[in-house]
């Protein structure tokens, strides 16, 4: 006989900003650190690619430092939207590709991602998602209980890209429930407005956003609207290839490193 513990449901709770969350509603929790526009999207594609792993960084100058401090490694990220000078990469997806990163490491720092990872390192387990391994994600997250979902935002505002996702893997994991015919889990305030929003795209049936779809949603929101400002509205393409990857990162706390689950 299942024990009550185990038919308890379990509780997704948002933060639409890392600076509106409680430290305390990480302990126990998977957190799933949400930078559609470009962070997350870029480590998934990265680690998809085949590097060997992720080490974000807050600082540049902690960036340059540990690429220093690690032969044969790439540094990758951007301040402002724009590729760093005289690093090896910037944050676009693009760059990324198997020829330029298979068999190396990447030091990587970005204005808003990087910190909301750092902004739940105590979290039971910190995950990456974005929409190019949406359903590896809602595999992964399927049995577990206390899930945590953070959206990077940009410049301490929240960002329409970031509650979206969130709202698309809050309704993925919904529907699985109901398929299961189990306990549907708890979803706190900012879960469901982030679900409201996706359904309002999407549909309430998980109607499966086609990727052209998905880029005009995306292009309308503030960082898509800042990659035009910049000229690198061509990334949004690359962001809206959904389940383009069958992997999730996972952050090994001991290492410092995101490698793939």
């Amino acid at each position: 006989m299942p024990s009550p513990e185990a038919e308890r449901p379990g509780k997704i709770v948002t933060w639409f900003l890392p600076s509106l969350g409680i430290a305390a509603e990480a302990e126990g929790a998977v957190a799933v650190v949400i930078d559609v526009l470009r962070a997350s999207t870029t480590i998934v594609t990265a680690l998809a690619h085949g590097a060997d792993w992720v080490r974000p960084c807050l600082e540049v100058d902690e960036a340059s430092a540990e690429r220093s401090s690690r032969p044969g490694s790439l540094a990758g990220g951007e301040r402002g939207g724009l590729p760093i000078a005289g690093f090896d990469l910037g944050n676009s997806p693009g760059d990324y590709s198997e020829a330029k990163v298979a068999g190396k490491g990447i030091v990587f720092t970005t204005t808003n991602g990087t910190r909301a990872l750092h902004a739940v390192r105590g979290a039971r387990e910190i995950v990456i998602g974005a929409f190019v391994n949406l359903t590896a994600l809602a595999n992964r997250l399927a049995e577990e209980r206390s899930i945590l979902l953070v959206c990077a935002g940009t410049g301490g505002r929240v960002t329409r890209e970031d509650v979206l996702f969130a709202g698309a893997l809050a309704h993925r994991l919904e529907c699985r429930d109901r398929e299961r015919g189990g306990a549907e889990r708890e979803l706190d305030d900012m879960t469901r407005i982030a679900r409201d929003a996706w359904v309002g795209v999407d549909g309430p049936s998980e109607g499966r956003l086609s990727d052209e779809r998905l880029v005009d949603e995306l292009r309308r929101t503030t960082g898509g609207r800042n990659l035009a400002r910049l000229g690198l509205d061509r990334d949004l393409a690359q962001v809206a290839r959904t389940d383009a990857f069958d992997l999730v990162p996972r952050f090994d706390a001991a290492s410092g490193m995101l490698r793939r689950d």
